[in-house]
């Protein structure tokens, strides 16, 4: 037996293991997904009441109860709305952008934990390499763009960084960076709710609707990069 079909017999093992542990940690991620986000099993309102409760340090405990849920994947939309409910759209849009970086950097822990190994055994030395180099220096824009893209849940997308090995300083930075025109937009629209033609509600729709357009046109070029890139590689190799 030649030295490269033991180390292929050697290395298979271990590529089977990593398949499998990524495996269950996606299945585990899309189960708590479907339960929290889509079947609704928590009832923010309830948490709204039980945080109003805590009286001077209601904005602090909804801070670090929203991180926790938004974690789960409870929406972010309607966490948002709800600081902008308890506490206006000033104090809420600081409530909401600490509660999303909380969120940012529990997710990315968690990804990092369970993930990092597998996805950098399966890359290879070289890939995992070349990777960990783009990290070192598109990572922080990576964050901050995804947050731009419409319909990509933003726990999914940190659970998949911190896997992916981006660093904590980046994801928090990214995050709170990102997560600004959103914040805004259902900070301000929880704290309406009871005048939905207040100038506020007008602001946080203009925002929104350039936040969603330029989501779309950086998700196209990213697309068109990573595309690019793909060619190149395929050509040279």
């Amino acid at each position: 037996m030649t030295d490269s079909a033991a180390d292929d017999g050697a290395a298979a093992p271990d590529r089977r293991r990593h398949i499998l542990r990524l495996a269950i940690f996606a299945a585990l991620l899309l189960t708590l997904f479907y339960v929290v986000a889509v079947t609704r099993v928590v009832d923010v309102e309830a948490v709204r009441q039980a945080v109003a409760a805590t009286g001077p340090v209601a904005p602090l405990t909804y801070v670090v109860v929203s991180a926790v849920l938004g974690a789960v994947f409870v929406p972010g939309t309607l966490l948002a709305a709800g600081s902008g409910a308890l506490f206006g759209p000033v104090l809420g849009l600081f409530v909401t952008l600490g509660a999303t970086v909380g969120t940012a950097i529990i997710t990315s822990l968690l990804g990092r934990r369970a993930g990092r190994d597998s996805a950098m055994g399966l890359l290879g030395p070289v890939r995992a390499e070349r990777i960990e180099a783009q990290i070192a220096r598109h990572g922080l824009w990576a964050v901050v763009g995804q947050r731009f893209v419409p319909g990509i849940s933003d726990a999914l997308a940190s659970y998949a960084f911190g896997a992916f090995g981006v660093p904590l300083w980046q994801m928090a930075v990214g995050a709170l960076i990102g997560s600004v025109p959103r914040a805004f937009v259902y900070t301000s629209l929880g704290a309406s709710i009871g005048d939905l033609s207040s100038p506020l509600v007008y602001a946080a729709i203009a925002v929104w609707c350039v936040t969603a357009v330029a989501g779309a046109f950086a998700a196209h070029r990213g697309f068109r990069h990573w595309r690019a890139g793909r060619l190149d590689s395929r050509d040279n190799g």
